[in-house]
């Protein structure tokens, strides 16, 4: 595993994986079909690997936490980044620290809190998790003013923060005032689109985010690394047309569910067996599965 310094370099060098978690039929950890799938991303040509909402580690007990982290590390190549997350909860954030705290990651990602939070107590619990980690971490902006620009531009130039995942859905990507005002404060170099293929030629083209997160990635890696090669060198006909590809497996995850179809999605299209999603999640019907399967199997092909 790779554990240097996050660094805007590093951000865009790869399409960041955002890989389901394989377990098996009694929930336990399944570290073969793991391996299975990080290898199937590094032969893609994929470098760093994020782990939040697709793995669940929303409902990871702390019990199993070691283990997991463990199987991350030990599947991962020598030149592979692998960043786990922590939390949503605050006291499971101060209760996985002193689990990673055992592991060299070089960050870690803080799941969002949609309740129970306000934007100056996600400040300082992300100030507070820093400083006991000992890292820079990785914030995640998912909900449209979870925090507000004057807190996130305080704590990144406290440098407690590596990276920006943004994740807040807009109905049209090239409208969103929030995300302008964000890089007008924050260095857009440490910023990545976290929404899959679809909206990063207008966060990257127009915002001029580093790079972006991809969970479709997982069917096919190798063209969504050359989306974000071909948004690096302008070449925007050919990174629409690649968009135009995962769009089709990218609208049931919109309408069904992401984490539950991408968990399907994977096993379908024969790159690994991922098992059951945890509860508090459940599996598609059978009648999703079909379209599933059609949409995976189409996006992976003869690849």
């Amino acid at each position: 595993m790779n554990t240097e310094t996050i660094t805007p370099e590093l951000l865009g060098r790869s399409v960041i994986a955002v890989p389901p978690l394989a377990r098996h039929v009694d929930y336990r950890l399944n570290q073969v079909a793991n391996g299975q799938i990080i290898r199937y991303l590094e032969a893609g040509g994929i470098s760093t690997l994020l782990y939040g909402g697709n793995a669940v580690f929303y409902h990871i007990s702390l019990a199993e936490y070691a283990e997991v982290l463990r199987c991350l590390v030990d599947s991962a190549s020598a030149n592979t980044t692998v960043i786990p997350s922590v939390g949503p909860a605050f006291g499971t954030m101060l209760d996985q620290v002193v689990v990673l705290r055992e592991f060299a990651f070089p960050t870690v990602m803080i799941l969002p809190q949609a309740e129970i939070a306000t934007s100056a107590g996600r400040a300082q619990g992300t100030r507070i998790f820093a400083e006991r980690y000992g890292k820079p971490v990785v914030l995640y902006l998912k909900h449209e003013n979870a925090m507000s620009i004057a807190d996130v531009q305080r704590i990144v130039d406290e440098g407690i923060v590596c990276a920006i995942k943004y994740a807040v859905v807009r109905p049209d990507p090239a409208k969103d005032d929030y995300l302008k005002h964000l890089v007008d404060v924050v260095n857009p170099e440490i910023i990545v689109s976290g929404i899959g293929e679809q909206p990063a030629i207008t966060h990257l083209r127009q915002f001029h985010l580093n790079g972006f997160t991809s969970g479709c990635i997982c069917v096919r890696p190798a063209l969504s690394q050359e989306m974000l090669l071909a948004i690096k060198a302008k070449n925007w006909d050919r990174a629409e047309e690649i968009r135009q590809i995962f769009e089709p497996l990218e609208n049931l995850r919109n309408s069904i569910n992401p984490i539950r179809v991408l968990h399907s999605a994977v096993r379908l299209a024969g790159i690994a067996d991922t098992g059951p999603v945890l509860p508090m999640l459940s599996p598609p019907t059978e009648a999703e599965e079909e379209v599933i399967a059609l949409a995976a199997k189409a996006l992976r092909g003869n690849h």
